[in-house]
C-alpha cells in the first residue's frame, strides 16, 4: 500500500492512496484506532475515492511520519451492520445495462440484488453514498449527456459505483430502479441512511415488473415493382448536397451516436 500525506492548513492532513479499497481499509483502521484511543485527537475523518482527510489534528506532521509504518489489515466487509434497501427494478436504463453486461434484464436484476455493497464514501448531495461491490466486468459508463432531472430514490450505476439519489437532481448515471427508502432525514439520528463502511443489500420488491423495452421502428416497406414497366431500371442518383453541408457517406458519427 502506497501512502502519500499532504498537509492541509495548520491542522489538516490529506492521505492519498493507490486504490479505492486501500482508502476504505485505511479509513476503517483510523476508526478502530480512534475508538481504542490509539489515535491522536481528531475532529473529523472523511474518506473519498482514493483519499482520507483528517481535520483538527494538533500535529499533522507527526501522524504523517507514522502512517507508513502502520500495519493496515485488509478490508473486512463483514465488520458493520447491513442496511436492506427495497427496490423496484423499473429504471429506464435497465435494458441497456443488461445489454452492456451481456445478460437479460432479469439476470441483471439477479446480479445486482445478489451483490453485497459497501459504502466507500459519501458526497455529491446529503445522503448520497458511493457504493462498491460490483466486479469490474459489471462497471458501466455514465451517459454522455446527463439528464436534467433524475427522480428522487433512483437507483443508479456509473463506473465502479452504485448510488441512490436522495433528492431530485441532474445526473448522468444509468438508472436501473427506484426505492422509497429515505436517504436523508434531519429528524433522524443519524440523518444519513448510508455512512462510510455500511454494508448495503438491494432487495427486489415482490411483484416487481421489469420495464418493457422500447419498440424498434418498423422499416418502411419496399415499393412494389410495376409489372407493366419493361424499361431497364436506372440507377438512383444521390440527391445533391446542400451548399456547405458535408456529404453523409463516410461522415464521422457524433459523440454518443450509434455507429
Amino acid at each position: 500500500m502506497t501512502i502519500r500525506s499532504l498537509p492541509v492548513g495548520e491542522h489538516g492532513l490529506l492521505v492519498e492512496l493507490d486504490s479505492g479499497e486501500a482508502a476504505e481499509a485505511l479509513h476503517a483502521e483510523l476508526l478502530r484506532r480512534a475508538a481504542a484511543r490509539r489515535l491522536p485527537a481528531v475532529r473529523e475523518i472523511v474518506p473519498a475515492a482514493r483519499t482520507v482527510f483528517l481535520d483538527g489534528l494538533a500535529d499533522p506532521g507527526r501522524l504523517a511520519a507514522e502512517l507508513p509504518g502502520w500495519r493496515i489489515p485488509p478490508l473486512d466487509r463483514d465488520d458493520s451492520a447491513t442496511v436492506e434497501v427495497p427496490v423496484r427494478y423499473d429504471g429506464p436504463d435497465l435494458a441497456g445495462v443488461a445489454e452492456l453486461w451481456g445478460v437479460t434484464p432479469e439476470e441483471a436484476v439477479r446480479i445486482h440484488s445478489a451483490t453485497e455493497f459497501r459504502v466507500a464514501f459519501c458526497g455529491f448531495a446529503p445522503g448520497f453514498g458511493y457504493l462498491t461491490g460490483l466486479p469490474e466486468r459489471f462497471h458501466v459508463p455514465r451517459h454522455a449527456t446527463p439528464r436534467t432531472r433524475v427522480p428522487v430514490g433512483s437507483v443508479a450505476l456509473a463506473g465502479a459505483y452504485t448510488g441512490v439519489y436522495p433528492r431530485s437532481s441532474p445526473g448522468g448515471w444509468q438508472l436501473i430502479g427506484t426505492t422509497d427508502a429515505v436517504l436523508w432525514d434531519t429528524a433522524r439520528e443519524p440523518a444519513a441512511l448510508f455512512a462510510p463502511g455500511t454494508r448495503v443489500r438491494f432487495v427486489p420488491e415482490p411483484g416487481t415488473v421489469l420495464p418493457e423495452p422500447e419498440p424498434e421502428p418498423e422499416p418502411e416497406p419496399e415499393p412494389e415493382p410495376d409489372a407493366t414497366d419493361t424499361s431497364p431500371a436506372r440507377p438512383r442518383e444521390p440527391a445533391p448536397a446542400r451548399e456547405g453541408a458535408p456529404a453523409r457517406e463516410g461522415a464521422p458519427a457524433r459523440e454518443g451516436e450509434a455507429p
